[in-house]
């Protein structure tokens, strides 16, 4: 296979050299030397057509003094979003605590939710050659997004290195990538439907985002309405982000339109938090009034008042499992999991009942208060 424009490595896993990136930008082989390392002065111009030329042909300079290829750091890099969510630290646990006992090092690494960021992170830990680098969490699959990740993910693996997807759907067919997933939509069914055995039929969901786990975790709900007949109320669903803030305003939103349910369901513990303190402040009480679930089962949800009916994710085997395939792979061929979701029955929910949203002012729809 030729290269044409932007391209990876070929299947049999030929990389482009500097004498292709020198061609394609016009200059002197020593010239990309010097852009790509950094270690002489370069016309500005010059050094982004350097640059440019790299990008297009995904040409990597080695950054252990061009050591042989095969070899790779002994490494294990966690790629996620921010290290100050419960989520992402529970499942960075069982990444670091496999990496351990497998005698490599660990390295932690944030995006801050920026696709460009992640992209940056992880073209430095190919130059590094970490053994295997773990993105946890949902992404925006755009087709341009999906197009370079499956990209680097042969890359990747033309360099002894391993791409694994943790908590993400696969890139599709024939990618050389390790997926490590939880059952995220089959989760969210069996919260949607654990409310409404319970008679629950004006189901809130809130926190609602654009990337793959919110997804998964609509679809299970609409998919539990469906198999119900219950007739799906797109006005008891709102956007957000995985913030406890959102939580509240969401929740303060359903109150101040007078929306008419009995359960919310937030697609995170830390969202049900800012639910939970919105009802409180508006004298709505859960769960004699609403239900109130979340998602994720992460410590948060038991230090509630009262405690927090959820579905639990195995988050520290979430994190060992990435690890231990990713690293052993001939022993283990299957290298895409499912891990199971259950729900966690506590005390925030219950039976429905006949409240009635006025807009905040606390009233209880003809019960007593107790």
């Amino acid at each position: 296979m030729s290269r044409k424009g932007a391209t990876g490595p070929d299947e049999s896993g030929k990389r482009a050299t500097v004498k292709e990136v020198a061609a394609r930008a016009g200059v002197s082989t020593a010239t990309v030397s010097r852009v790509m390392g950094g270690t002489y002065p370069v016309a500005e111009a010059t050094r982004l057509r350097v640059q440019q030329a790299a990008r297009e042909l995904d040409y990597v300079l080695n950054a252990s003094a061009r050591g042989l290829r095969s070899t790779t750091s002994n490494t294990v890099a966690f790629v996620v979003a921010d290290v100050k969510g419960p989520f992402f630290s529970l499942i960075a646990d069982g990444v670091e605590q496999q990496a351990t006992a497998e005698g490599r090092l660990c390295l932690v690494c944030t995006t801050h939710n920026d696709p460009d960021r992640e992209l940056a992170v992880m073209k430095l830990l190919r130059e590094q050659r970490a053994e295997a680098i773990i993105l946890v969490g949902g992404a925006v699959q755009t087709p341009e997004y999906t197009e370079r990740m499956v990209k680097l993910a042969h890359s990747l693996d033309a360099e002894g290195s391993r791409l694994v997807l943790c908590g993400r759907p696969s890139l599709g067919p024939d990618v050389p990538e390790t997926v490590v997933e939880y059952d995220n939509e089959g989760g969210a069914f069996a919260m949607t439907s654990h409310l409404l055995s319970m008679g629950h039929e004006r189901i809130a969901l809130i926190g609602v985002g654009d990337h793959t786990t919110a997804a998964q975790r609509v679809r299970g709900y609409h998919r539990a309405l469906e198999a119900r007949g219950v007739p799906f109320a797109p006005e008891l669903v709102l956007r957000g982000d995985h913030r406890r803030e959102e939580g509240y305003q969401a929740t303060r939103e359903l109150l101040r339109r007078k929306e008419q349910f009995t359960a919310l369901f937030a697609v995170t513990d830390i969202i049900a938090a800012g639910a939970m303190k919105a009802l409180r402040e508006a004298g709505v009480r859960v769960p004699e009034d609403v239900s109130l679930v979340g998602y994720d089962d992460i410590p948060l949800s038991q230090d509630l008042t009262p405690e927090l009916t959820t579905v639990h994710v195995p988050h520290e085997e979430l994190g060992r499992t990435s690890v231990r395939l990713a690293l052993n792979r001939e022993q283990n061929p299957v290298q895409h999991v499912t891990l199971g979701t259950h729900v966690v029955v506590r005390q925030s929910a219950g039976a429905a009942t006949s409240w009635h949203n006025d807009g905040g002012t606390g009233a209880t729809g003809g019960r007593s208060p107790q």
